[in-house]
């Protein structure tokens, strides 16, 4: 249950709707995500957060696949259920397999478990790993 309601197009501010129209042309969908329902309630914050991400989530220097795949794996850590499903559905439309699925979250459970590991042993990094 979330601790804001979720503003449909009628019930947002213009700034936000504005946002919202953004949103569904540059998808090219006809939904807007419930996240971006949720924060219209602070409009700055949407269009800023908005813009953000698509900055962040654009081709570059790593393909928009890996940027999902390190989406999903981050919000597994952070325990961001909505963020886990929304960024494998991503991942998925950007070509992600089963298989690849199956081995990304063999990598987050290996890094879960060492890190903890590390973590509980207080193991100091290796001179040669420092950057």
């Amino acid at each position: 249950m979330g601790t804001v309601p979720l503003l449909s197009d009628e019930e947002a501010a213009p700034e936000a709707r504005a946002v919202f129209d953004d949103i569904r042309a540059k998808r090219q969908t006809d939904t807007v995500n419930n996240f971006w329902r949720a924060l219209a309630h602070d409009p700055a914050q949407l269009a800023s957060v908005w813009e953000r991400v698509q900055q962040v989530m654009a081709p570059g220097a790593l393909d928009p696949l890996t940027k999902e795949l390190i989406y999903v794996a981050v919000s597994t850590v952070n325990g961001c259920s909505y963020c886990v499903h929304s960024h494998t559905a991503a991942a998925r439309a950007k070509g992600l397999t089963p298989e690849m699925h199956g081995e990304l979250l063999a990598v987050i459970a290996m890094a879960m478990q060492t890190n903890a590991l590390v973590t509980a042993l207080g193991v100091e990094a290796d001179e040669h790993f420092k950057a």
